[in-house]
């Protein structure tokens, strides 16, 4: 039976502990902050993925930590006889690669399509202690005890959208002519925010972003001198075993200010006929993409319309579940299900035509994927948003927030979600405590 409405607790869980067999008595809270910094002056190549204990429907991310410092080729990261730990971010512009599309929109600075790397430290943190999947030598763990990390490293810059107000509800409509002509159903528009800075300290502004914003899939990538910092509300897919799993979010509304506000702003989210509308069209487009890679008959929508509490917002999320095919390589689903519906529209190529020609820059890293794949082929994978991306060489960083254009949208409305999406980070990049 379909589930809709409020959240319902699963059991869909890859735990990385089976092949991480080495533990030590060193709590997440004392580990952590010393851990990245340490990374980040150590390795090229780092993540942390971090799910802040969130009730999220399948699980958010584990709280996993990965340094290295041999990227991966493309021929390495989708060999399926490579079986080796990979971790990094699929560009939205790899979309390139699979479909006959451009992108030709100005770029803040260069990003590569894929970034991945095979990590030399993988560790599982949890408060209880830390799980390594390679034994640490003692060298190793004195070398971090001895580490000090920076102090007072700069987290502001002054940024300003790309798009004034005025362009921006020009744009939305000419997306509404585009679904009365029928080029489009519905387009996941965006815009973004840049600026410049003298200096500025991503893993500062990781631990900063995640105080005001915890969400289940945040996380830090360093790929040398190129940063994501990362405060993502939405799972683009997970695998596990031979289940597949998607969750497109469509349908935002804001927190109230005290707890019957909250109740009556998740109860106008669950019977807007807009919201339900835009992630029905989005779980729509998700069912027929793991389709392409799954067996016949397995694709299941587990919940629609389920609401989630999250800082800030609730948001409508729902739940696609698979039984992949066995032939299915991990390249084959890339090509069936990249990018995620949720931040193209429907249909997919169309869209995406449409969204590149009116929007006005490269999205880069944003609405692309970060993530990571075990030795076995299992992974987990978000989508780029709420997400800062850096280029500490450059010295200018950007951020991108979107919305989906449907025919009975509001374009003052869909400014006014874009702002508040981007609120979290705005209030981390000037400075300002709330």
């Amino acid at each position: 039976m379909l589930e809709r409405g409020i959240p319902r607790n699963s059991s869909f869980f890859c735990l990385p502990m089976k092949s991480y067999p080495h533990f030590y008595p060193i709590p997440k809270s004392r580990l952590l902050p010393t851990l990245l910094h340490w990374g980040a002056k150590k390795f090229p190549y780092m993540a942390y993925f971090e799910g802040n204990s969130h009730a999220y429907p399948q699980g958010p991310f584990d709280n996993l930590f990965f340094a290295g410092k041999t990227r991966l080729t493309e021929q390495e990261l989708f060999e399926k006889n490579y079986p080796k730990e990979k971790v990094g971010v699929l560009s939205y512009d790899f979309k390139n690669k699979i479909e006959n599309l451009s992108s030709t929109n100005t770029e803040f600075f260069h990003l590569p399509e894929l970034c991945f790397f095979e990590p030399e430290i993988s560790i599982q943190l949890t408060e209880n202690g830390v799980f390594s999947k390679y034994q640490l030598s003692d060298q190793w763990l004195e070398e971090l005890e001895a580490f000090a990390p920076p102090q007072g490293g700069n987290l502001t810059c002054d940024v300003a959208p790309q798009v004034p107000k005025d362009v921006y509800l020009e744009k939305i409509k000419i997306i509404q002519n585009e679904i009365r002509e029928g080029n489009t159903y519905e387009a996941n528009f965006c815009q973004a925010y840049s600026g410049e800075f003298e200096s500025w300290d991503p893993v500062a502004a990781y631990f900063r972003l995640n105080e005001l914003s915890k969400m289940p899939f945040s996380g830090l990538f360093k790929a040398e001198n190129l940063w994501l910092v990362s405060a993502s509300p939405e799972r683009y897919l997970k695998k596990c075993g031979n289940q597949l799993i998607a969750q497109p979010i469509k349908g935002t509304t804001k927190r109230g200010q005290n707890e019957a506000q909250d109740t009556l702003n998740q109860k106008l989210l669950l019977e807007s006929e807009k919201e339900r509308a835009e992630n029905l069209m989005i779980t729509d487009l998700t069912r027929n993409d793991l389709a392409r890679v799954s067996k016949t008959g397995t694709v299941q929508v587990k919940e629609l319309f389920g609401i989630y509490p999250l800082p800030r917002v609730f948001q409508m999320i729902s739940t696609v579940r698979s039984e992949l095919r066995p032939e299915s390589t991990f390249r084959q689903i890339i090509d069936a299900t990249f990018p995620m519906g949720s931040m193209t529209g429907a249909p997919k190529i169309s869209t995406m035509k449409i969204i590149e020609r009116e929007e006005t820059f490269r999205r880069g890293w944003f609405s692309g994927a970060f993530g990571w794949m075990d030795e076995e082929g299992d992974f987990d994978f978000s989508v780029v948003i709420r997400s800062i991306i850096a280029d500490l060489d450059a010295k200018k960083l950007y951020f991108g927030v979107g919305s989906a254009i449907t025919i009975d949208a509001s374009a003052a409305q869909e400014y006014e979600e874009c702002a508040l999406k981007a609120e979290a980070i705005l209030e981390l990049l000037s400075g300002k405590h709330t």
